[in-house]
């Protein structure tokens, strides 16, 4: 369900871009000196692009890249082997830096989304066309403010914005308290979204049918995202703003379908309703002669709701850039969740500290706010996790971890990061099943999250289900545009496990989390085991400086962390490997 060539223009298909024109702009981006890659990464882009124009998208995979381009054996692994996927991190990157640098005005912007590797083509439209910004937001130049959450470089924009905001915080309502009040019963503002009714521009029985069916189906999606609110209708038939509430709908989903055949395509775009500016564009092609018709509707709609409205999707990366330049009124609550994900980019143990902070006052100021007190119980499952604070005894954050996830999961039963931090809750408590259970309801609510869908393969990895848990987490790490490190980590050591400790160190190092204590543990028994005495020394060094009650408590860590004995050991060995003796139980 790819489309290799994209109009920014989402119903004009005269603006496609043809094939000459493609070709010149590689041309013209491989000639340019801004777009500084090794010839591998040229060759990537170079293939990924022709098959693309050839009509042969659906081929575009890590398996073909790296057997056709890379000249990999017939044995390649994707999951086992990122070549591909860092390559195309590589790619992604020197494209965003050439269209930002020297290809501003090129009238052709090639991209590669994250989640894929099928490049996308448009045409630069002239920003005053029709009053809208046509460019898609794979291709559109980073705006300040939330260049760190496309690339992973930091999350100050916001923890800056929260320290700021954090006395308005401070101010409780009147009369708060355990009792019920009014006050009590508020609710912060988060976005809301208008989802319009779908055009049906082939004007048949069946194309009506599914235009209607894929706007009940996309409606029906985006709502298990509970960070953002749904509204449906037409715009003309919305009540005044001050029946909303003074909350009126910041987003407008469009969409308009087509039915040719036995070909379905749907075009969709995110507008913002205050200046009609298009935010995002993109189409979706499905062959309705393969499967059943609510099938089709159900993956599109998936693919949809999953773009816009997972952390660090379409809504929260704009979310952020407006917050960061001019924050609506009613904001400092859902600023919070903001900034959690955006701490979550580096785990840096003071950005934590800040955010957990505003989420202990949102949660004071809005108590039926679920969201905020899901995030905050990873805060304090975090203190336990990543070892920030080795001052405090572990089952104090933890109980207070699992009486948080309790609280949110009480107010929110259907909300997926409320049982995913319920489900950590148990996992480092030890009941292990029970946390499992968790995460499959979770999952079986909102398939669509990656960061639900990341952490709850990971646990099931570290609870012995290595390939069905390894999978998961390498499926999140594809569909999430977010910040991967944490993620990275998590394959470093499926990789490790699994006795491929080259590959291991290749995660580790893209990971790259230098404040995280347990990122350096990891790869510390990675360098162990790989023989590289020089470098291991070096991350002992750091844990003995930074985290020295770490290491000396590595068993009791490691099996908070590892379930089965047998994983354990093989764990430690590395660390031993490295050089640090660990005490038999």
């Amino acid at each position: 369900m790819t489309l290799a060539i994209r109009a920014s223009a989402v119903d004009e298909p005269t603006t496609l871009p043809s094939e000459h024109e493609i070709r010149a702009q590689l041309d013209r981006i491989r000639s340019s000196p801004e777009f500084d890659t090794p010839e591998r990464a040229r060759k990537f882009l170079g293939y990924v692009i022709e098959e693309a124009i050839a009509g042969r998208s659906g081929r575009i995979k890590a398996y073909t890249i790296a057997t056709e381009v890379f000249g990999r054996e017939t044995s390649f692994d994707a999951q086992a082997d990122p070549a591909v996927r860092i390559e195309a991190g590589r790619v992604r990157r020197a494209l965003e830096r050439y269209y930002l640098v020297a290809g501003r005005e090129d009238p052709i912007i090639i991209a590669m989304p994250k989640g894929g590797y099928v490049p996308t083509f448009t045409r630069r439209m002239p920003a005053e066309a029709n009053g809208h910004n046509a460019i898609d937001d794979a291709q559109r130049p980073l705006r300040p403010g939330w260049r760190w959450l496309a690339l992973g470089i930091a999350a100050s924009a916001l923890v800056v914005f929260i320290v700021t905001m954090l006395p308005q915080l401070t101010e409780l309502p009147a009369g708060h308290g355990n009792a019920p009040t009014k006050q009590n019963e508020a609710q912060p503002d988060i976005p809301r979204i208008l989802v319009e009714p779908f055009e049906d521009l082939s004007n048949g029985q069946l194309s009506s049918t599914i235009a209607r069916g894929l706007t009940e189906e996309v409606i029906s999606q985006i709502v298990k995202f509970k960070e953002i609110a749904v509204v449906a209708g037409r715009a003309s038939d919305l009540p005044t703003a001050k029946a909303f509430g003074s909350k009126p709908p910041l987003y407008a989903l469009q969409g308009t379908v087509r039915v040719d055949s036995t070909k379905l395509r749907l075009s969709v775009r995110l507008v913002q309703r205050s200046d009609q500016s298009i935010i995002w564009a993109s189409n979706y092609d499905e062959v309705l002669d393969v499967r059943n018709l609510l099938t089709v509707e159900a993956e599109v709609a998936r693919a949809v709701a999953t773009a816009l409205a997972q952390p660090y999707g379409i809504i929260f990366r704009t979310d952020a850039t407006n917050l960061t330049q001019s924050a609506p009124q009613d904001w400092e609550a859902y600023a919070c969740t903001l900034a959690y994900y955006g701490y979550r980019a580096d785990l840096d143990p003071q950005t934590h500290a800040s955010v957990q902070t505003c989420l202990q006052k949102a949660v004071a100021r809005f108590p039926n706010y679920a969201t905020a007190w899901a995030l905050l119980s990873l805060t304090y499952i975090d203190e336990l996790r990543f070892r920030y604070r080795f001052d405090e005894a572990s089952p104090v954050s933890l109980d207070r971890a699992v009486e948080t996830a309790a609280r949110a999961v009480e107010l929110d039963p259907q909300n997926v990061r409320a049982l995913q931090a319920e489900m950590l809750g148990f996992f480092f408590r030890g009941e292990i099943d029970t946390a499992l259970k968790v995460g499959a309801r979770a999952m079986a609510i909102n398939p669509n999250d990656t960061e639900l869908a990341g952490e709850y393969g990971f646990r099931l990895a570290l609870s012995g289900h290595w390939p069905e848990g390894c999978k998961l987490v390498s499926g999140a790490v594809e569909r999430n545009p977010g910040p991967l490190g944490y993620f990275e980590t998590a394959l470093a050591i499926c990789s490790y496990i699994s006795g491929d400790y080259r590959t291991a160190e290749r995660w580790a190092r893209l990971a790259d989390m230098q404040t995280n204590p347990i990122y350096h543990l990891i790869l510390l028994a990675i360098l162990g085991r790989s023989g590289q005495a020089e470098e291991a020394a070096q991350e002992l060094q750091w844990l003995r400086t930074n985290a020295p009650e770490l290491v000396r408590n590595i068993r009791r860590e490691v099996a908070m962390r590892v379930s089965r004995p047998i994983d354990q050991a093989k764990f430690i060995d590395g660390i031993r490997q490295a050089g640090l003796a660990v005490p038999e139980e």
